[in-house]
């Protein structure tokens, strides 16, 4: 027979272990398992059948409610698309100019890297601030920050 207090210590264990596994998915059946706790403190009558059905319909439910609802929240536009990278801004690694291609790094990653390769119509010294114009493939075309 669980008692209250088994759940809450499973609910705990499996929110901390969220910390060695960072999916953010394991804290979903922790929190499942503090509200069976929670549950079994208000009726001590619940059988151990109910109560782990109760586990997984709490557990499938936030899980649920995490991927439909919350989890999009999370997402930036960064990374999905070429229309949504332009303005961007960088730091120029090299000094760049027309003939001479360098490279730029930005703080977050851009369509999936944090360094480019880059090109411009002008010449810009090394740790100039740059803003992408357009992305060509594997090349940005970058100006001048204002």
């Amino acid at each position: 027979m669980f008692e209250w207090w088994h759940w809450v210590v499973l609910g705990l264990c499996l929110a901390m272990s969220e910390l060695a596994v960072p999916a953010f998915f394991i804290i979903w059946f922790g929190i499942a398992a503090i509200g069976v706790g929670i549950a079994l403190l208000i009726d001590p009558s619940l059988a151990v059948p109910t109560q782990i059905l109760l586990w997984a319909g709490l557990s499938i439910a936030l899980v649920g409610v995490w991927f439909r609802y919350l989890k999009p929240l999370t997402v930036t536009r960064v990374g999905t698309s070429s229309a949504h990278v332009t303005g961007e801004v960088g730091i120029l690694v090299a000094d760049i100019n027309p003939e001479i291609r360098g490279q730029v790094r930005f703080q977050k990653p851009v369509l999936g890297s944090d360094l480019w390769e880059c090109y411009a119509d002008t010449a810009i010294k090394a740790g100039e601030r740059v803003c992408i114009v357009v992305v060509e493939g594997s090349f940005i075309k970058v100006k001048e920050a204002k």
